[in-house]
């Protein structure tokens, strides 16, 4: 089953450059294009579920092994352990359920974005992004090479820079440079300490330096490394204070880039510490600990009290991430099993939760023309009962109430702060520990104010809302709900613009027949009158198909944690070899 790994990346890299060198063959079935190529992936992806060896989830399965570049002992190496597998699986779900939300339901609802309209929707750069996205997100959790892992990782970079720059709303411009940029200087950062690794131990192989635990590196190399690689990936993260490019990118990004950006890039930066730098370099992470552990609570309480700022509701849910990460990043420092267990499980967890926040928040700002809480009118459990229920659900299970996937990671990572390695400091973990607490606490505060001001009260008229109504929470873009601006909004100045990027070689896909034409019929659907008196349309089918798995993973892992600890302790166990 050694093809498995090759399969997950063959089959969106092939289906992406089908999209470049065959575009008339799959110009009548875009529509269903990505759906069709990710499905595959997710199917490649239940497979490996089906088939791992769960009595040996610390050992690499499924491994290719190649030489890619003799002269510099650089391997084509792929691997899947019980660490990786959950974010492959999440990643392969993730990325299917987005081209559900983008290729399903009528072609004149909301959501219905891949259809070509007037004015460049380019659906078929669209896919192709997607598909690219896909590409190196997977690799990342797959790659078993320092620079094959390196390589991956920065492939993300430029699909979710253009996803941003051309999809995203109003300041698209100005959070896609600010993506790029913060990004970029944290892998120039990250590099350096990888070549250090690299140049110390003569081999870029993550299992063999895995199994020597830091032989051949001086503790101070060790500590070197550790930072250098530590701050790429809290750039990614993002760890507190270098989290300033997140609410941007996700305020701006289209609803899909939004759901990837929270349920898989995020990922990427806290995987990079359970693969690359705690078991690499054993004794930086034990000198670095005490300080990861100092800017996670810092950005558990910040998060939390920025969230309570917020007016917009996209922006709420990317601070939110920035306090939900960093219980992660105290799990990881707290260098135990318990700990990095629970970072693992809120790994994954934040995933399935925040994406459904975002694919919510994408579904409001269609509805209402603005994501602003106060604009909205609040009472959504009146108007739109089924969209007010799964945002209450997503909120609940976000802030960690027992029962829901969101508990188990942040209780494990407090409870490991509880009782850290030998070796660190317990007096200051367990002050970790009140403060992460405490964060807790203050989650719960932002999310019950959040669905006060939406779901709760006596319903009102949505007020259009111009400087907020430009913020990209669309699916792609941001288009006129139903067809037509909003009265008083600047919907109709700018949904058409075509971004200051090239166009050359995607705009040969003939505009939408129906064209602005093909709104939707005010008089359709269910709910009360929205913004500008038009009638809201509750939860349509592709909406529906997309949310729903989300909904039964968040319960099934919180009511059965152990599907994902019994898959992860053995690999954390491994892992933890050389400080045990």
């Amino acid at each position: 089953m050694s093809w498995l790994p090759v399969a997950l990346l063959a089959v969106p890299l092939i289906g992406a450059l089908l999209l470049l060198v065959a575009p008339t063959v799959v110009r009548p079935w875009l529509r269903v294009y990505g759906l069709v190529v990710s499905g595959v992936a997710l199917v490649l992806a239940v497979v490996m579920v089906a088939t791992f060896d769960y009595g040996q989830a610390a050992r690499p399965q499924f491994a290719v092994d190649r030489e890619w570049i003799p002269g510099l002992g650089l391997h084509f190496h792929l691997a899947v352990d019980g660490i990786s597998l959950p974010l492959i699986a999440l990643t392969a779900l993730l990325t299917f359920l987005c081209f559900v939300y983008l290729s399903w339901g009528d072609a004149r609802g909301p959501g219905q974005l891949l259809r070509p309209r007037a004015g460049g929707a380019r659906p078929r750069a669209l896919v192709f992004t997607l598909l690219v996205l896909e590409v190196g997100m997977v690799g990342t959790f797959l790659a078993l090479d320092l620079l094959l892992f390196f390589v991956f990782f920065e492939i993300v970079l430029i699909p979710m820079y253009f996803l941003i720059a051309i999809w995203g709303g109003k300041g698209r411009r100005g959070a896609s440079i600010k993506f790029i940029l913060y990004t970029l200087l944290g892998s120039v950062v990250m590099l350096l300490g990888l070549l250090l690794v690299w140049a110390r131990t003569g081999t870029l192989d993550i299992v063999a330096l895995g199994q020597a635990h830091g032989a051949g590196m001086p503790r101070a190399v060790q500590i070197l490394a550790f930072v250098a690689i530590g701050v790429g990936l809290a750039v990614k993260t993002p760890m507190w204070p270098l989290h300033t490019w997140l609410p941007d990118a996700h305020t701006e990004a289209p609803t899909v880039g939004s759901v990837l950006l929270a349920g898989v890039l995020l990922k990427m930066g806290t995987y990079g510490f359970a693969r690359i730098a705690i078991p690499v370099l054993p004794e930086g992470a034990a000198a670095v600990a005490p300080w990861l552990g100092a800017f996670a609570v810092v950005g558990i309480v910040y998060g939390a009290l920025a969230c309570l700022a917020q007016r917009d509701l996209k922006r709420m849910i990317a601070y939110s991430s920035v306090g939900h990460m960093g219980f992660v990043l105290l799990g990881f420092a707290t260098l135990t099993t318990v700990g990095i267990n629970g970072a693992l499980f809120a790994n994954v967890a934040h995933g399935l939760i925040t994406g459904l926040l975002f694919f919510l928040a994408g579904a409001i700002k269609e509805r209402y023309g603005t994501a602003d809480m106060r604009a909205l009118g609040g009472g959504m459990l009146a108007t739109l009962p089924h969209l007010g229920s799964v945002l209450t659900f997503a909120a609940i299970a976000s802030l960690g109430v027992p029962g829901l996937a969101g508990f188990w990671g942040e209780m494990l990572s407090l409870f490991g702060a509880f009782q850290p390695a030998a070796g660190l400091p317990r007096g200051l973990f367990l002050t970790f520990m009140v403060i992460g607490g405490l964060g807790a606490v203050l989650t719960a505060a932002y999310f019950l104010v959040m669905l006060s001001r939406v779901t709760h009260g006596r319903p009102e008229r949505a007020r259009a809302v111009p400087a907020i109504a430009g913020s990209g929470a669309s699916g792609v873009g941001d288009w006129p709900p139903g067809g037509s601006a909003l009265p008083g909004s600047e919907w109709s100045g700018w949904a058409g613009e075509s971004p200051d990027i090239e166009q050359a070689g995607w705009a040969d896909e003939p505009p939408d027949s129906e064209g602005a034409a093909g709104a939707a019929d005010p008089t359709a659907g269910k709910g009360e009158g929205g913004a500008g008196g038009r009638v809201l349309r509750d939860i349509q089918g592709y909406e529906f198909a997309a949310w729903v798995p989300l909904i039964v993973l968040i319960l099934l892992f919180g009511l059965w944690p152990k599907l994902l600890l019994s898959l992860t302790t053995p690999a954390v166990q491994t892992l933890l070899g050389a400080l045990s």
